[in-house]
């Protein structure tokens, strides 16, 4: 099979989706089978809150990855993978609000107002919501292209609200998310690097 026959599979897409919903099932048969541990409530938020990161990073990982000579077609996921991101932040957030504390407004309003940890996150995953919403070619119409990409650089504060958040699970400092952070900032200095370069150019 040659290249462009590969990228102009029918099949990719629904492939790729399908990959992307994976951990979905698995975390689905793992709470079936009873196989979550003591804390099945913790593990789902833990397991849907680092899906949500990595997706979110992989999102970012397009561009700088699809100037790689023969990756450039990588573009036609970035749209789809963002929205798996989307999907992935909102089951973290309605897990936190419908089983872990229960729709108690109390604990919430407390949460996102006093607890530096539930309020990154929670502003992580707004800014997401605006683009999903315009992911889709008539919001370019509408919004023009200069305007859409100005409102989708929003996804750079996210996944760096989306470390930080990881970051503050915990009382101390621990290896995983400074990897990620890590892995984020990577991906930041190769846009810096092309934009320089293409401004020289």
């Amino acid at each position: 099979m040659s290249s462009q026959t590969f990228w102009r599979s029918r099949w990719l897409k629904p492939a790729v989706l399908l990959l992307c919903l994976t951990p979905l099932f698995v975390l689905a048969w793992l709470w079936w089978n009873h196989r979550l541990g003591f804390n099945r409530v913790e593990y789902v938020a833990r397991y849907t809150g680092i899906w949500t990161l990595r997706f979110l990073l992989l999102t970012l990982a397009i561009t700088p990855l699809r100037r790689l000579p023969g990756l450039a077609n990588l573009i036609r996921f970035r749209r789809m993978l963002g929205l798996v991101t989307f999907l992935y932040g909102c089951l973290h957030g309605l897990h936190y609000f419908a089983l872990d504390v229960q729709w108690d407004w109390r604990t919430i309003q407390e949460d996102l107002t006093i607890r530096r940890f539930f309020i990154v996150g929670f502003t992580a995953l707004l800014l997401m919501a605006p683009l999903a919403a315009t992911s889709f070619n008539a919001a370019i119409r509408w919004m023009g292209g200069r305007r859409w990409q100005l409102l989708h650089r929003l996804v750079y504060v996210s996944a760096i609200l989306g470390v930080i958040h990881y970051l503050l699970q915990g009382k101390s400092i621990v290896i995983t998310p400074v990897i990620y952070g890590v892995i984020l900032a990577v991906l930041l200095l190769a846009r810096v690097v092309f934009w320089f370069s293409k401004r020289e150019t």
